[in-house]
């Protein structure tokens, strides 16, 4: 309704994410907005379980675009890395002469949700000031290495990098899933989904936000009833369930996101074990 839309929620749904920066500078004092922005955010019993490392230098920033495999990091002026952290509270319970026994899994994901928090208060303080983003889950491809790159102590890690910058051009805004889908009234239902899903993939099949990006099928994936490939055969072999798959008609969200889920990242896979190696418990 128009009587409820103001500033902020007009600034929040023209979100788009920037792929391609200018060379320009920030302006003096934007990174300490931006992070004063980010402290901002919730966070459960002020605990404050996260750190922000800025990543200004270009040499530093070529580096994270290999590991990323995200080109724009090196464009942007500022790359900012938010890090679950409760390496601060361990020092802190030992400063103060206390054990340090909260630290599982509940406090894992506190710390997610925080640096996250965290991370969005950043976004929208960046693009209120004429800036753009673009989220990188890129830093999670070698956790170990970016890691030791930032010298991240026992109990931290990268979770999500930020581009900051000047965009080179006018980002377009992506349509996002049909609010009935999403918005569940008292109890979680599945009534409207198929409707909604329906709907979305028409959207976005003529948007054209998957020309040229989309997702080969992966080796083994199932056919249309679930039924996998018989054991044994190679690819591309009769009754092979990849030969089987006929092309969809209309490739929206859900062929997209089916087959980007069909197969698991070989970047992240084993990211449990890389976490406790860096000294998170479950």
């Amino acid at each position: 309704p128009a009587e409820l839309l103001n500033a902020v929620i007009q600034q929040i749904t023209s979100h788009a994410s920037v792929r391609s920066y200018r060379p320009d500078p920030l302006p003096q004092g934007a990174l300490e907005v931006l992070v004063t922005a980010a402290q901002s955010a919730s966070t459960s019993s002020n605990l404050q379980t996260y750190s922000i490392v800025a990543v200004e230098d270009a040499e530093r920033r070529r580096l994270f675009a290999q590991l990323t495999r995200n080109a724009h990091v090196a464009e942007a002026p500022l790359f900012l890395i938010f890090c679950p952290d409760l390496h601060r509270l361990e020092v802190v319970c030992q400063r103060q002469g206390y054990p340090f026994a909260d630290r599982y899994m509940d406090m894992f994901l506190q710390a997610v949700v925080d640096a996250a928090l965290a991370a969005q208060n950043a976004a929208l303080a960046a693009e209120s000031m004429g800036l753009g983003i673009c989220m990188i889950g890129g830093i999670r491809n070698n956790v170990p290495k970016v890691a030791e790159v930032l010298r991240l102590p026992p109990r931290t890690f990268a979770l999500v990098g930020m581009t900051v910058g000047y965009p080179a051009t006018p980002p377009k805004i992506r349509h996002r899933l049909p609010l009935d889908v999403i918005l569940h009234r008292e109890v979680y239902s599945d009534d409207n989904l198929e409707d909604g899903l329906r709907r979305y993939d028409e959207v976005t099949a003529q948007s054209g936000i998957y020309a040229g990006r989309q997702v080969t099928v992966p080796s083994g994936a199932t056919d249309a009833t679930g039924a996998a490939g018989e054991k044994g055969k190679s690819e591309g072999a009769p009754g092979n369930a990849r030969e089987q798959r006929q092309a969809p008609a209309l490739y929206g969200w859900c062929e997209h996101s089916a087959r980007r889920m069909a197969r698991l990242n070989p970047d992240r896979a084993n990211l449990r074990e890389q976490l406790e190696a860096l000294g998170w418990e479950f």
